[in-house]
């Protein structure tokens, strides 16, 4: 009996100190956050509200952006404000850009992935890494190596899924696509050769799911009040994240001690064609501090860039292309017109050689339904920046120092006051004008490069990959989903990657 009265006694004190944690938590989140002032943005819920809702957490917030543009869910420490506002938007990202920065609790949840990289720091930092890739972007020299690239790639890729077709084999497209585009951006950003699409290559499988699994677990401490201290404790998700950030830098660690030693033997070389061998003549300049663990963070940026968001982009644009087969077809129709006689090359490497920059240009059906999907699924589903002063918003809703503004790419794409009532609707035709050219919207209406001073770099290369990717991929192959009744939805964190991946069938299309 006295055990029992013990263990009871125990649980009852032990629930009374979760109760007091749980009122103090809930005091602070709800205390001076001028609650019932007009002046500032409806509230929503809290931000540990997202828990219920996390496997369908952008559904969940589109819900909640239909019935108010802009809106806050409460945290401890600061209000979060979301909006599918253009206006809003514009503001944050270019107008009062000044005033907005990454905040402190991004910078807190982020570091231990992407380190010092460009998409976690502000200031100088940002300004000298914008500066340098902004100029190696624009050289030709990496324009046509990548193009090269992107070529050699889309041929293997058309030749491993026409062993699926011949085989009459059910493939998952998402992990195909992952595995190509990691070896475009380790062959474009790092002069390295993975061959991860021959079969190969299981150190990069096994970086790939860490990758991807320290991305999901890192984006799960928005949600997660004690990740903080489970960190310290070194346990559960903290634990997990810990041990996949590991391997990550071990791999990355290795790639960059191998291309220093490669590029002391070839030191006479003065044309860099990869991003990384030019950002190692850059450290020569100032090795201090362009170490390696500069170099790894930049690396590691450049990763989830160039790797989630084509290869993301492309496993939504062959789901929505499967069920909606017509314009699968109308897009073969474009390719068959574009390239005239090359058409009909049978060679998949003579037709990839014959993918211009004059070609590309002319698709433009292709890049509607790239951008349609891009719309409606975009790789950043929310993305936003931190109030650095007290500010108003052109909607009119107040922002106090410290409190955070998000802008919500996957419900933006879902909202009939910014596309109209059919905004739900996979529709590349919105995109044409009357004489089937493709026209262009604000990047703060379609937001899924960002905008403003930040906007996507990579958004030509990015939209230059995909292009000859899915000309090659349609022009000898022909899709359709292994389960038409199949729950595809996504995976909760920072991109928006296909849950359980995309089961398609390949049918080889006649010479």
């Amino acid at each position: 009996m006295d055990f029992i009265y013990t263990l009871i006694t125990f649980v009852l004190i032990l629930a009374l100190l979760l109760l007091i944690i749980f009122s103090a938590l809930m005091s602070k989140v709800y205390t001076g956050k001028s609650i019932r002032n007009k002046q500032y943005a409806p509230v929503a819920g809290t931000v540990f509200h997202q828990l219920f809702y996390y496997n369908r957490l952008h559904d969940y917030l589109t819900d909640l952006g239909k019935r108010h543009h802009t809106f806050r869910l409460l945290a401890p420490d600061q209000s979060e404000l979301y909006t599918t506002d253009v206006q809003n938007i514009e503001h944050i990202l270019r107008t009062s850009f000044s005033k907005y920065s990454k905040g402190e609790t991004n910078v807190n949840i982020i570091t231990d992935l992407f380190g010092q990289g460009i998409f976690a720091v502000d200031g100088v930092k940002w300004r000298k890494q914008r500066k340098f890739a902004s100029h190696e972007f624009s050289t030709g020299v990496l324009r046509d190596f990548s193009c090269t690239i992107f070529r050699k790639t889309a041929a293997k890729l058309v030749k491993t899924v026409s062993e699926f077709a011949k085989a009459g084999t059910v493939f998952d497209v998402q992990d195909l696509l992952m595995r190509c585009a990691l070896q475009s951006i380790f062959k474009v950003g790092f002069g390295v050769d993975l061959n991860c699409l021959e079969g190969s290559g299981e150190k990069e499988k096994t970086f790939i799911k860490a990758f991807d699994d320290s991305n999901a677990l890192t984006y799960w401490r928005y949600v997660d009040p004690t990740w903080q201290l489970k960190r310290f404790l070194n346990v559960g998700s903290e634990a997990s994240l810990k041990k996949s950030i590991r391997i990550i830098h071990d791999y990355v660690q290795n790639l960059i001690s191998e291309k220093r030693d490669l590029s002391k033997m070839q030191h006479h070389t003065n044309e860099k064609e990869d991003i990384l061998s030019r950002f190692l003549v850059e450290s020569k300049k100032d090795p201090e501090n362009m170490n390696d663990q500069y170099l790894m963070d930049i690396i590691l940026n450049f990763i989830l860039a160039g790797k989630d968001s084509t290869a993301n982009t492309l496993s939504w644009f062959f789901y929505v292309v499967c069920k909606n087969p017509l314009v699968q077809e109308r897009i073969l129709q474009e390719i068959r017109g574009v390239f005239g006689s090359n058409y009909d090359k049978s060679s998949v490497e003579d037709f990839v050689e014959t993918i211009s920059d004059e070609i590309l240009e002319k698709m433009h059906y292709l890049h509607a339904a790239l951008s349609e999907t891009l719309r409606l699924y975009p790789a950043v589903p929310v993305n936003g920046r931190c109030s650095e002063e007290d500010d108003i918003l052109p909607d009119g809703n107040k922002l106090k120092k410290g409190d955070g503004v998000y802008y919500l790419s996957y419900a933006m794409g879902r909202m009939t006051h910014i596309w109209g009532d059919d905004a739900e609707d996979f529709r590349p035709e919105r995109w044409l004008n009357r004489d089937g050219l493709f026209v262009p919207e604000s990047p703060f209406k379609f937001i899924a490069f960002h905008a403003g001073p930040r906007i996507c770099l990579g958004k030509d290369f990015a939209y230059r990959q995909m292009k000859i990717l899915t000309i090659a991929l349609l022009r000898f192959i022909r899709f359709k989903l292994a389960d038409e009744k199949a729950n595809v939805t996504y995976r909760t964190m920072f991109t928006l990657h296909i849950n359980g991946g995309l089961h398609l069938r390949a049918v080889q299309r006649p010479d």
